[in-house]
């Protein structure tokens, strides 16, 4: 048996990865869309560009990447509540609905973001 000498405390943050220039759009739409909260940057990775968010107790950032490849499978599930003003928000702006397979005692849907990543949205019943 391995000796565990850390403990896993949770999430600090989870990165997406958005075009050379994408930051105003994914500030328009993790901020002014979902009312996720900017919070800055370190000063020694803005250079890199991206936009950092505050979600919850964790933090969401958009990276740049110069070869960038929307991420079609792997993604963020965001805890909601309120999912149903959520997703009618979404839909009153475009923004298409994608349905996954039902899960007991969970509502939940995924979309794309303006860079095409796969973002779910879960909502526990």
């Amino acid at each position: 048996m391995i000796e565990v000498t850390h403990a896993h405390l949770g999430l600090d943050h989870v990165q997406l990865a958005a075009p050379r220039g994408g930051e105003e759009a994914a500030r328009g739409f993790y901020g002014d869309m979902l009312g996720m909260v900017e919070i800055p940057k370190p000063d020694a990775l803005l250079k890199r560009g991206g936009v950092w968010f505050q979600c919850g107790a964790h933090q969401l950032h958009i990276g740049i990447q110069d070869d960038f490849t929307a991420a079609a499978k792997a993604h963020p599930a965001f805890a909601i509540q309120g999912i149903a003003a959520l997703r009618s928000r979404l839909e009153s702006h475009g923004i298409d609905i994608i349905e996954d397979v039902p899960i007991d005692g969970v509502i939940r849907f995924h979309i794309r973001d303006p860079f095409g990543n796969r973002v779910e949205f879960v909502e526990k019943l």
